[in-house]
């Protein structure tokens, strides 16, 4: 990295973030993502201001796909169970995580989330407790990272060549001290303390984005953040109006989004085509593991078919092997991950 690059901590929220070299790489022009090879830009809806999800019922050019994975990520997700398929995502998705609880792959002191939005038929495919709050350990940063741009589109911050490299290190690698380096930013903004004016400046901004979102700490030694906190569907929100480009610096948080990293929604997930493109923020701690993001599918006619992807497990305590239990929850989502790829490859003819 380049100057004073902050130490990347082996803790337990920077953990999930580990580079994949071959991965994804963006070039420039992201503010093309709704031109008219896509055909999207007449599907724009107002979906991120609902309080809660209705009733279920091209990328630019000079963007290039990931490439092959490293041998040591190439391992795939367990199979799926063969869980009993349903031509409603929601029913088929919520049969599969009654399994795993059977199985006892999910604990009875774990609760979840999810949601899947397809931007094609502007329709929720997935809402299980999508409205409720959850912990979002590192999740957070993409929200930190767009209140920061929110000061810099206001002209009280600038954006750097040097703050460019450490909001870099806080997307792609998730560096906690790029994130305290972020919120004491925005501290001196305003007489709040840092957390405080991130959350007031999103709402103050956002309001029908953020509306179940909290925050109400730096990220505290060890990566042990519990007390931030934010529903999928706040998530979905953002990501919606983020694939839009109604949020200040748009193509710069894309960017960083689809820098290469591993995440749990394409990387091990071998039912996701590989020709499909991501933009992700994950997030771990010994009681929360999740991932959140824009999947961008590819059709059998050429064309490509975004949706939002959002899994969240969370523990009621820490878990007493961490890297186990992350590594098991980890390859819960992509199961999700890979049932929903199947859902929309019938949807719409997807490779």
């Amino acid at each position: 990295m380049t100057i004073d690059h902050p130490a990347h901590s082996r803790t337990d929220s920077a953990s999930d973030d580990r580079i994949d070299p071959g991965r994804r790489r963006f070039l420039s022009g992201l503010s093309l993502l709704l031109g008219s090879a896509l055909g999207l830009g007449s599907r724009a809806s107002t979906a991120y201001d609902w309080d809660e999800p209705p009733p279920l019922q091209k990328w630019p050019q000079g963007v290039v796909p990931r490439g092959s994975l490293q041998p040591y990520w190439m391992r795939q997700a367990p199979d799926t169970p063969r869980t009993p398929f349903s031509a409603d995502l929601n029913t088929t998705i919520q049969r599969h995580l009654d399994a795993m609880r059977r199985s006892g792959r999910l604990a009875s002191n774990e609760r979840t989330a999810w949601l899947v939005y397809d931007f094609t038929s502007n329709r929720y495919l997935v809402t299980i407790n999508a409205g409720a709050p959850y912990q979002s350990a590192s999740m957070i940063k993409p929200f930190i990272a767009l209140a920061f741009f929110t000061k810099v589109q206001e002209g009280k911050l600038p954006y750097t060549p040097y703050q460019r490299a450490r909001m870099e290190a806080m997307i792609q690698r998730s560096d906690n001290q790029a994130t305290n380096y972020f919120i004491e930013l925005l501290n001196r903004t305003s007489a709040r303390s840092g957390p405080a004016e991130a959350e007031h400046t999103l709402k103050n901004r956002h309001p029908g984005i953020f509306r179940h979102t909290r925050i109400v700490e730096r990220i505290p030694g060890g990566g042990r953040s519990y007390r931030n906190r934010a529903s999928a569907l706040d998530y979905h929100r953002f990501l919606h109006a983020l694939w839009y480009d109604r949020l200040p610096y748009s193509r710069e948080i894309k960017r960083l989004m689809g820098l290469p990293n591993r995440d749990r929604v394409y990387t091990g997930a071998g039912g996701v085509a590989r020709q499909t493109w991501v933009l992700d923020k994950t997030g771990t701690t010994a009681r929360l593991c999740g991932d959140m993001g824009i999947l961008v599918a590819q059709g059998r006619d050429g064309r490509r078919y975004p949706y939002t992807f959002i899994g969240i497990i969370e523990k009621a305590r820490p878990a007493s092997n961490y890297g186990a239990w992350k590594n098991a929850r980890g390859d819960v989502i992509r199961e999700v991950s890979n049932l929903t790829y199947a859902h929309l490859r019938q949807m719409h003819n997807l490779v």
